[in-house]
Protein backbone atom coordinates (compact mmCIF):
# COMPACT_ATOMS: atom_id res chain seq x y z
CA UNK A 1 0.00 0.00 0.00
CA UNK A 2 1.37 3.21 -1.30
CA UNK A 3 2.20 6.14 2.00
CA UNK A 4 -0.39 8.97 1.39
CA UNK A 5 1.79 12.45 1.81
CA UNK A 6 1.00 14.17 5.11
CA UNK A 7 -0.06 17.86 5.51
CA UNK A 8 3.68 18.98 6.20
CA UNK A 9 5.09 17.55 3.03
CA UNK A 10 1.89 19.16 1.38
CA UNK A 11 2.62 22.24 3.00
CA UNK A 12 5.98 21.86 2.32
CA UNK A 13 5.61 21.23 -1.85
CA UNK A 14 3.01 24.19 -1.49
CA UNK A 15 5.40 26.72 0.17
CA UNK A 16 8.53 25.63 -2.66
CA UNK A 17 6.31 26.60 -5.36
CA UNK A 18 4.99 29.50 -3.87
CA UNK A 19 8.44 30.79 -2.81
CA UNK A 20 9.86 33.64 -4.89
CA UNK A 21 12.76 32.46 -7.52
CA UNK A 22 16.36 32.81 -5.97
CA UNK A 23 18.47 35.39 -8.29
CA UNK A 24 20.89 33.43 -9.97
CA UNK A 25 24.81 34.36 -9.18
CA UNK A 26 26.67 36.42 -10.91
CA UNK A 27 28.42 35.49 -13.99
CA UNK A 28 32.05 36.38 -14.66
CA UNK A 29 31.03 39.20 -16.94
CA UNK A 30 28.92 40.96 -13.90
CA UNK A 31 32.09 40.71 -11.64
CA UNK A 32 34.47 42.15 -13.90
CA UNK A 33 31.89 45.07 -14.92
CA UNK A 34 31.25 45.70 -10.57
CA UNK A 35 35.33 46.18 -10.68
CA UNK A 36 35.76 48.27 -13.09
CA UNK A 37 33.27 50.58 -11.78
CA UNK A 38 35.38 50.25 -8.56
CA UNK A 39 38.66 50.81 -10.61
CA UNK A 40 36.66 53.93 -11.99
CA UNK A 41 35.87 55.64 -8.85
CA UNK A 42 39.42 54.42 -7.01
CA UNK A 43 40.85 56.71 -10.13
CA UNK A 44 38.58 59.34 -10.05
CA UNK A 45 39.04 59.92 -6.33
CA UNK A 46 42.86 59.64 -6.10
CA UNK A 47 42.39 62.33 -9.64
CA UNK A 48 40.41 64.14 -7.49
CA UNK A 49 43.10 64.40 -4.47
CA UNK A 50 46.22 65.23 -6.65
CA UNK A 51 43.97 68.50 -8.18
CA UNK A 52 43.08 69.96 -4.96
CA UNK A 53 47.03 69.42 -3.90
CA UNK A 54 48.14 70.91 -7.82
CA UNK A 55 46.03 73.71 -6.47
CA UNK A 56 47.53 74.21 -3.42
CA UNK A 57 50.97 74.03 -4.65
CA UNK A 58 50.34 76.17 -7.50
CA UNK A 59 48.13 78.64 -6.00
CA UNK A 60 50.59 81.63 -6.60
CA UNK A 61 50.30 81.29 -10.06
CA UNK A 62 46.27 80.14 -10.53
CA UNK A 63 45.35 82.82 -7.46
CA UNK A 64 46.01 86.01 -10.12
CA UNK A 65 44.57 84.31 -12.81
CA UNK A 66 41.16 83.54 -11.42
CA UNK A 67 40.66 86.56 -9.78
CA UNK A 68 41.63 88.72 -13.29
CA UNK A 69 39.31 86.33 -14.74
CA UNK A 70 36.87 87.35 -12.29
CA UNK A 71 37.29 91.39 -12.86
CA UNK A 72 37.21 90.67 -16.74
CA UNK A 73 33.90 89.34 -16.41
CA UNK A 74 32.89 91.80 -13.97
CA UNK A 75 33.44 94.47 -16.73
CA UNK A 76 32.42 92.84 -19.54
CA UNK A 77 29.21 93.70 -19.48
CA UNK A 78 30.49 97.77 -19.53
CA UNK A 79 32.87 97.20 -22.59
CA UNK A 80 30.29 95.22 -24.52
CA UNK A 81 28.10 98.24 -23.85
CA UNK A 82 30.34 100.71 -24.44
CA UNK A 83 31.21 99.30 -27.72
CA UNK A 84 27.68 99.11 -29.00
CA UNK A 85 27.99 103.09 -29.22
CA UNK A 86 31.74 102.90 -31.22
CA UNK A 87 34.04 103.02 -28.06
CA UNK A 88 36.93 100.33 -29.17
CA UNK A 89 37.32 97.46 -26.29
CA UNK A 90 40.95 98.77 -25.43
CA UNK A 91 40.25 102.00 -24.74
CA UNK A 92 37.26 101.49 -22.14
CA UNK A 93 39.15 98.33 -21.10
CA UNK A 94 42.59 100.43 -20.03
CA UNK A 95 40.04 103.09 -18.90
CA UNK A 96 38.55 100.47 -16.09
CA UNK A 97 41.47 98.94 -15.27
CA UNK A 98 43.73 102.81 -14.82
CA UNK A 99 40.71 103.70 -12.71
CA UNK A 100 40.47 100.33 -10.67
CA UNK A 101 44.08 100.53 -10.19
CA UNK A 102 44.03 104.24 -9.10
CA UNK A 103 41.23 103.52 -6.59
CA UNK A 104 43.77 100.65 -5.24
CA UNK A 105 46.48 102.83 -4.70
CA UNK A 106 44.58 105.70 -2.77
CA UNK A 107 43.59 103.35 -0.85
CA UNK A 108 46.41 101.77 0.23
CA UNK A 109 48.16 105.37 1.14
CA UNK A 110 45.14 106.08 3.18
CA UNK A 111 45.65 102.58 4.75
CA UNK A 112 49.35 102.73 4.98
CA UNK A 113 49.68 105.41 7.80
CA UNK A 114 47.41 103.95 10.53
CA UNK A 115 47.95 100.35 9.76
CA UNK A 116 51.39 100.69 9.97
CA UNK A 117 50.97 102.87 13.56
CA UNK A 118 48.56 99.69 14.47
CA UNK A 119 51.20 96.89 13.24
CA UNK A 120 53.89 98.55 15.64
CA UNK A 121 51.91 99.24 18.51
CA UNK A 122 50.32 95.51 18.33
CA UNK A 123 53.14 94.87 21.12
CA UNK A 124 52.08 97.25 23.53
CA UNK A 125 48.00 96.42 22.46
CA UNK A 126 48.30 93.06 22.85
CA UNK A 127 49.62 93.65 26.85
CA UNK A 128 46.76 96.27 27.22
CA UNK A 129 44.33 94.06 25.92
CA UNK A 130 45.47 91.02 28.05
CA UNK A 131 45.56 93.42 31.36
CA UNK A 132 42.02 94.64 30.77
CA UNK A 133 40.96 90.49 30.04
CA UNK A 134 42.55 89.89 33.09
CA UNK A 135 39.37 91.33 35.06
CA UNK A 136 36.89 89.07 33.47
CA UNK A 137 38.95 86.48 33.70
CA UNK A 138 39.64 86.50 37.68
CA UNK A 139 38.73 82.63 38.21
CA UNK A 140 41.34 82.01 36.36
CA UNK A 141 43.94 84.24 38.50
CA UNK A 142 44.48 81.11 40.70
CA UNK A 143 45.46 78.84 37.86
CA UNK A 144 47.69 81.54 36.21
CA UNK A 145 49.79 81.92 39.56
CA UNK A 146 50.25 78.06 40.10
CA UNK A 147 51.76 78.08 37.03
CA UNK A 148 54.25 80.52 38.03
CA UNK A 149 55.11 79.53 40.23
CA UNK A 150 55.93 75.92 38.93
CA UNK A 151 57.83 77.78 35.94
CA UNK A 152 60.31 79.15 38.72
CA UNK A 153 60.70 76.45 40.72
CA UNK A 154 61.68 74.35 36.96
CA UNK A 155 64.06 77.22 35.99
CA UNK A 156 65.76 77.35 39.72
CA UNK A 157 66.25 73.89 39.29
CA UNK A 158 68.04 73.87 35.86
CA UNK A 159 71.62 73.49 35.61
CA UNK A 160 73.68 76.68 35.08
CA UNK A 161 76.07 75.40 33.30
CA UNK A 162 73.36 74.88 30.45
CA UNK A 163 73.27 76.57 27.80
CA UNK A 164 70.54 78.30 26.36
CA UNK A 165 69.56 78.69 22.85
CA UNK A 166 66.63 80.87 21.79
CA UNK A 167 65.12 81.30 18.66
CA UNK A 168 64.19 84.95 17.42
CA UNK A 169 60.90 84.78 15.28
CA UNK A 170 60.64 87.02 12.40
CA UNK A 171 59.34 90.66 13.08
CA UNK A 172 55.96 91.92 12.73
CA UNK A 173 57.50 94.43 10.39
CA UNK A 174 59.31 91.94 8.28
CA UNK A 175 56.73 89.56 8.15
CA UNK A 176 54.25 92.53 6.72
CA UNK A 177 56.56 93.53 4.14
CA UNK A 178 57.14 90.44 3.06
CA UNK A 179 53.24 90.26 2.81
CA UNK A 180 52.59 93.70 1.30
CA UNK A 181 55.66 92.44 -1.56
CA UNK A 182 52.97 89.23 -2.28
CA UNK A 183 50.08 91.53 -2.85
CA UNK A 184 51.69 93.32 -4.80
CA UNK A 185 52.77 91.29 -6.98
CA UNK A 186 49.35 89.13 -7.24
CA UNK A 187 47.59 92.36 -7.59
CA UNK A 188 49.61 93.76 -10.80
CA UNK A 189 49.31 90.42 -12.22
CA UNK A 190 45.37 90.30 -12.02
CA UNK A 191 45.59 93.57 -13.47
CA UNK A 192 47.25 93.42 -16.51
CA UNK A 193 45.65 90.32 -17.20
CA UNK A 194 41.96 91.55 -17.30
CA UNK A 195 43.41 94.36 -19.14
CA UNK A 196 44.45 91.69 -21.70
CA UNK A 197 41.23 89.86 -21.16
CA UNK A 198 38.57 92.89 -21.80
CA UNK A 199 40.83 94.92 -24.36
CA UNK A 200 39.96 91.35 -26.74
CA UNK A 201 37.00 91.87 -26.40
CA UNK A 202 34.69 88.44 -28.23
CA UNK A 203 37.52 86.81 -29.17
CA UNK A 204 37.86 84.32 -26.86
CA UNK A 205 34.26 83.91 -26.91
CA UNK A 206 34.78 83.30 -30.55
CA UNK A 207 37.52 80.72 -30.13
CA UNK A 208 35.14 78.76 -27.72
CA UNK A 209 32.19 78.29 -30.28
CA UNK A 210 34.72 76.87 -33.07
CA UNK A 211 35.86 74.62 -30.62
CA UNK A 212 32.60 72.98 -30.83
CA UNK A 213 31.55 70.72 -33.85
CA UNK A 214 27.63 70.77 -33.59
CA UNK A 215 25.55 74.15 -33.70
CA UNK A 216 23.39 72.74 -30.24
CA UNK A 217 26.85 72.58 -28.31
CA UNK A 218 28.03 76.09 -29.67
CA UNK A 219 24.56 77.82 -28.56
CA UNK A 220 25.05 76.05 -24.96
CA UNK A 221 28.31 76.77 -24.72
CA UNK A 222 27.52 80.46 -25.77
CA UNK A 223 24.76 80.64 -22.92
CA UNK A 224 26.81 79.05 -20.21
CA UNK A 225 29.87 81.98 -21.07
CA UNK A 226 27.27 84.68 -20.87
CA UNK A 227 25.10 83.45 -18.36
CA UNK A 228 28.59 82.80 -15.80
CA UNK A 229 29.50 86.61 -16.84
CA UNK A 230 25.80 88.06 -15.94
CA UNK A 231 25.78 86.64 -12.84
CA UNK A 232 29.33 87.28 -11.79
CA UNK A 233 29.18 90.67 -12.69
CA UNK A 234 25.80 91.33 -11.25
CA UNK A 235 26.98 89.50 -8.00
CA UNK A 236 30.35 91.58 -7.75
CA UNK A 237 29.16 94.64 -8.65
CA UNK A 238 25.93 94.41 -6.36
CA UNK A 239 27.96 93.21 -3.23
CA UNK A 240 30.87 95.87 -4.17
CA UNK A 241 27.97 99.02 -3.41
CA UNK A 242 26.11 97.02 -0.56
CA UNK A 243 29.86 96.80 1.36
CA UNK A 244 30.06 100.65 0.39
CA UNK A 245 26.89 100.74 2.06
CA UNK A 246 27.55 98.65 5.22
CA UNK A 247 31.29 100.79 5.49
CA UNK A 248 29.88 104.23 5.72
CA UNK A 249 27.40 102.99 8.29
CA UNK A 250 29.95 101.36 10.07
CA UNK A 251 32.28 103.99 9.99
CA UNK A 252 29.56 106.38 11.27
CA UNK A 253 28.99 104.04 13.94
CA UNK A 254 32.26 103.81 15.21
CA UNK A 255 32.75 108.00 14.91
CA UNK A 256 29.63 108.43 16.91
CA UNK A 257 31.11 105.85 19.44
CA UNK A 258 33.87 107.51 19.79
CA UNK A 259 36.29 104.88 18.27
CA UNK A 260 39.76 105.96 17.12
CA UNK A 261 40.24 106.14 13.27
CA UNK A 262 36.56 105.87 11.79
CA UNK A 263 38.06 105.92 8.32
CA UNK A 264 39.50 102.77 9.13
CA UNK A 265 37.04 100.79 10.30
CA UNK A 266 34.81 102.01 7.53
CA UNK A 267 37.50 100.98 5.03
CA UNK A 268 38.54 97.82 7.28
CA UNK A 269 34.39 96.94 7.09
CA UNK A 270 34.03 97.56 3.66
CA UNK A 271 36.95 94.87 2.62
CA UNK A 272 36.12 92.71 5.44
CA UNK A 273 32.34 91.79 3.77
CA UNK A 274 33.86 90.31 1.00
CA UNK A 275 34.86 86.90 2.87
CA UNK A 276 30.96 85.84 4.38
CA UNK A 277 30.68 85.16 7.04
CA UNK A 278 34.57 84.85 8.32
CA UNK A 279 34.48 88.68 7.79
CA UNK A 280 31.54 89.99 10.11
CA UNK A 281 33.24 87.50 12.87
CA UNK A 282 36.30 89.04 12.23
CA UNK A 283 35.28 92.65 12.29
CA UNK A 284 33.00 92.25 15.49
CA UNK A 285 35.82 90.32 17.14
CA UNK A 286 38.58 93.33 16.13
CA UNK A 287 36.31 96.42 17.23
CA UNK A 288 35.74 94.48 20.69
CA UNK A 289 39.12 93.67 21.11
CA UNK A 290 40.33 97.43 20.37
CA UNK A 291 37.22 98.61 22.43
CA UNK A 292 38.20 96.67 25.24
CA UNK A 293 41.13 98.54 25.36
CA UNK A 294 40.18 102.67 23.98
CA UNK A 295 37.22 102.52 27.16
CA UNK A 296 37.57 102.67 31.15
CA UNK A 297 34.37 101.12 31.16
CA UNK A 298 33.17 97.54 29.97
CA UNK A 299 29.66 98.60 29.12
CA UNK A 300 31.06 101.17 26.66
CA UNK A 301 33.19 98.71 24.84
CA UNK A 302 30.81 96.20 24.81
CA UNK A 303 28.57 98.44 23.04
CA UNK A 304 30.95 99.06 20.01
CA UNK A 305 30.81 95.25 19.23
CA UNK A 306 27.09 95.34 19.63
CA UNK A 307 26.54 98.33 16.80
CA UNK A 308 29.17 96.18 14.23
CA UNK A 309 27.02 93.09 14.83
CA UNK A 310 23.84 95.02 14.03
CA UNK A 311 25.22 96.69 11.23
CA UNK A 312 26.77 93.10 9.10
CA UNK A 313 23.82 91.47 10.48
CA UNK A 314 20.91 93.87 8.94
CA UNK A 315 22.85 94.11 5.82
CA UNK A 316 22.88 89.94 5.90
CA UNK A 317 19.43 89.36 6.27
CA UNK A 318 17.55 92.10 5.35
CA UNK A 319 19.73 94.20 2.63
CA UNK A 320 21.67 91.59 0.27
CA UNK A 321 18.77 89.29 -0.64
CA UNK A 322 16.86 92.08 -1.67
CA UNK A 323 19.43 93.42 -3.84
CA UNK A 324 20.78 89.91 -5.13
CA UNK A 325 17.42 88.67 -5.42
CA UNK A 326 16.66 85.01 -5.96
CA UNK A 327 18.29 83.94 -8.92
CA UNK A 328 22.22 84.61 -7.27
CA UNK A 329 20.56 83.36 -3.83
CA UNK A 330 22.89 80.55 -2.89
CA UNK A 331 22.15 77.71 -0.25
CA UNK A 332 23.73 79.01 3.01
CA UNK A 333 25.58 75.12 4.03
CA UNK A 334 27.30 74.98 0.10
CA UNK A 335 28.13 78.73 0.62
CA UNK A 336 29.63 78.29 3.81
CA UNK A 337 31.37 74.93 2.96
CA UNK A 338 33.22 77.01 -0.55
CA UNK A 339 34.38 79.66 1.41
CA UNK A 340 35.87 77.26 4.29
CA UNK A 341 37.82 74.91 1.54
CA UNK A 342 38.73 77.39 -0.38
CA UNK A 343 39.94 79.47 2.38
CA UNK A 344 41.74 76.65 3.81
CA UNK A 345 43.17 75.96 0.41
CA UNK A 346 44.49 79.45 -0.23
CA UNK A 347 43.89 81.68 2.72
CA UNK A 348 42.15 85.13 2.37
CA UNK A 349 42.48 85.49 -1.14
CA UNK A 350 40.55 82.02 -1.09
CA UNK A 351 37.47 82.99 0.44
CA UNK A 352 37.43 85.62 -1.54
CA UNK A 353 36.94 83.88 -4.90
CA UNK A 354 34.83 80.93 -3.01
CA UNK A 355 31.47 82.98 -3.67
CA UNK A 356 31.81 83.71 -7.11
CA UNK A 357 33.48 80.32 -8.03
CA UNK A 358 30.59 79.16 -6.68
CA UNK A 359 28.20 81.47 -8.41
CA UNK A 360 29.81 80.54 -11.80
CA UNK A 361 29.57 76.32 -10.71
CA UNK A 362 25.79 76.57 -10.17
CA UNK A 363 25.04 78.46 -14.01
CA UNK A 364 27.48 75.43 -15.16
CA UNK A 365 25.04 73.22 -13.43
CA UNK A 366 21.59 74.94 -14.45
CA UNK A 367 23.03 74.56 -18.06
CA UNK A 368 24.20 70.82 -18.31
CA UNK A 369 20.89 68.37 -17.62
CA UNK A 370 22.97 66.04 -16.01
CA UNK A 371 24.30 68.48 -13.04
CA UNK A 372 21.03 69.64 -12.86
CA UNK A 373 20.59 68.25 -9.43
CA UNK A 374 23.84 69.24 -7.80
CA UNK A 375 23.00 72.79 -9.30
CA UNK A 376 19.89 72.53 -7.37
CA UNK A 377 21.82 71.76 -4.29
CA UNK A 378 23.85 74.49 -4.57
CA UNK A 379 20.43 77.56 -4.75
CA UNK A 380 18.74 78.61 -2.42
CA UNK A 381 15.92 76.88 -0.68
CA UNK A 382 12.47 76.90 -2.72
CA UNK A 383 9.05 76.97 -1.40
CA UNK A 384 6.99 73.39 -1.49
CA UNK A 385 4.43 72.81 -3.54
CA UNK A 386 1.15 72.73 -1.82
CA UNK A 387 -0.08 69.20 -2.00
CA UNK A 388 -3.77 68.55 -2.41
CA UNK A 389 -5.55 66.25 0.41
CA UNK A 390 -6.09 63.03 -0.79
CA UNK A 391 -10.05 62.72 -0.88
CA UNK A 392 -12.01 60.78 2.10
CA UNK A 393 -12.40 56.76 1.65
Amino acid sequence: MQNEPTGEAVTGVVAARDAPPQPAPPGPETVQLNHLVAIRRLLGFILLVLVIMGLYFARDVILPLMIGLLLALTFSPVVRSLQRIGIAPPVTATALIVSLAAVIGIGAFILSGPVSDWISQAPRLGDQLRERAQTLLASFEAVQNASEQVSELANDAEDPTVQRVAVQSPGILSSAVGSVAAVLTTTIVTLVLALFLLASGDLFYIKLIEAFPRFGDKKRALRIVYGIERRVSRYLLSVTIINAGLGVVIGLAMWGAGMPSPIIWAIGAFLLNFLPYIGAISGVALSAAVAIVHYDHLSQAFLVPALYLAATAIEGQLVTPIVLGRRLELNTVSVFVTVIFWGWLWGVPGALVAVPFLVCLKVVCDNVEALHTFGNFLGAREPLPELEAEPAE
